[in-house]
Formats: structure tokens, C-alpha cells, sequence
């Protein structure tokens, strides 16, 4: 447990906390002590019921199970790899520039996924550090599974086709009739759950019209 906690707190500090709530939400999650309902973002909930909590843990939640488990640990391995480079090398010394700039990426992203029922933004601002390492090291060869290499400015292009590969769907792009594409999760259903549990919303009661009584 030694290595793991040093290894742990030799994690650069932004990338060290980003990764730990990345591993603690979807945990929760699955564990049941808060329903998955409540991490998705929801436009209709987030803008008409006032859950304000909904783009902070849409950025961290990622529904594991069976189908999606390899590809959350492989984007987590992304996230640890692309960011701790990113932090130590062009933004070295400079935590809060390398803070601001996630925070634009992660505002443009919450617009974006309001804008498009994009329920999930994980895999985005992932993809963004990813696309902004490889922009700054363009000429820099990388190796890619099975021996391949190519610039990093291909890399991008990449690890997105690799998602949909080992993904089956763009699974964190919306489904418009309101779901997310392949990930076995019923949201209409999490939806209404979520409604009668309280979803923001209070339960008045059906009422009483004078004169009935």
C-alpha cells in the first residue's frame, strides 16, 4: 500500500485530484450510495430544477460496468498520462494557468453538452488535455499499441477512432431521443426515479377542492 500511496502522492497536484474524484464518483455511483441518476447532465433539470451539482459531476462520472470498464480504465489512463505531461512540462511552475485552462476547456464543454444533450463529459476534457498536449508536441513521435508510431498531432485522431473501437459507439455523445448511446443505462426511467425520490423537485401532494369534503 506504500508504493501505491507514494506513486499516488508523486502525481502532479491538479492531475492528483482531477484523477482521484475521476475514481471516487463512478465508485459511488456503483456502489449505490448516491443513484447514478444524479450525475448525469441534464439541460431540463440542470437549467428548470436548479440542480447546479449536475456539470461537475457529469465531468467526473463515467458508468463502469462490464461493457464500459476497459474503456474507462483506458481513459483514465489517458487522463493520467496527458495531464501529469501537460502539468509538468508547458504549464511547469504554473499551476494556475494549467487550472484556468482546464477551467475554459471544461466551461466550453458544459455549454456544449447543454446545448447538445451531451450527458456525460468525462471522455471531452480528457480528449481536450490530450488534444492540447499533442498541438504543443506536434512534431514529437509517439507509440501507439502494437508497435505503432506517428506524430502526436495524429494522436487526437487517433485515440478517438480507438474509443469507438473498443467503445462500440461514440458512447459519451448524446442519443437525442435521451440517452447515451450503448451504455445499458435506461436515463428515461432514471429520469422518472429520480423525480419521484424528490429530483429537485417538491411533491405537493394531490390536494383537496373545498366543497369535496
Amino acid at each position: 500500500m506504500s508504493d501505491i500511496g507514494d506513486w499516488f502522492r508523486s502525481i502532479p497536484a491538479i492531475t492528483r485530484y482531477w484523477f482521484a474524484a475521476t475514481v471516487a464518483v463512478p465508485l459511488i455511483g456503483k456502489l449505490g450510495i448516491i443513484s447514478p441518476a444524479y450525475f448525469f447532465l441534464w439541460p431540463e433539470a440542470f437549467l428548470y430544477r436548479f440542480q447546479i451539482w449536475r456539470p461537475f459531476t457529469a465531468t467526473f462520472y463515467f458508468p463502469v460496468g462490464p461493457g464500459t470498464g476497459f474503456l474507462y480504465l483506458v481513459n483514465l489512463y489517458f487522463l493520467y498520462q496527458y495531464s501529469a505531461r501537460l502539468e509538468t512540462g508547458a504549464f511547469d511552475g504554473r499551476p494556475a494557468d494549467y487550472l484556468f485552462m482546464l477551467l475554459f476547456n471544461w466551461i466550453c464543454i458544459v455549454i456544449t453538452g447543454l446545448a447538445m444533450d451531451m450527458q456525460l463529459l468525462l471522455i471531452p476534457l480528457i480528449m481536450s488535455v490530450l488534444y492540447v498536449w499533442a498541438q504543443l508536441n506536434r512534431d514529437v513521435i509517439v507509440s501507439f499499441w502494437f508497435g505503432t508510431r506517428f506524430k502526436a498531432c495524429y494522436l487526437p485522431w487517433v485515440i478517438l477512432g480507438f474509443n469507438y473501437i473498443i467503445g462500440g459507439s461514440y458512447r459519451w455523445l448524446p442519443n437525442r431521443r435521451g440517452g447515451v448511446s450503448g451504455f445499458g443505462v435506461p436515463p428515461a426511467s432514471m429520469r422518472r426515479a429520480a423525480d419521484e425520490n424528490g429530483g429537485g423537485r417538491h411533491n405537493w401532494g394531490q390536494g383537496v377542492r373545498l366543497g369535496d369534503q
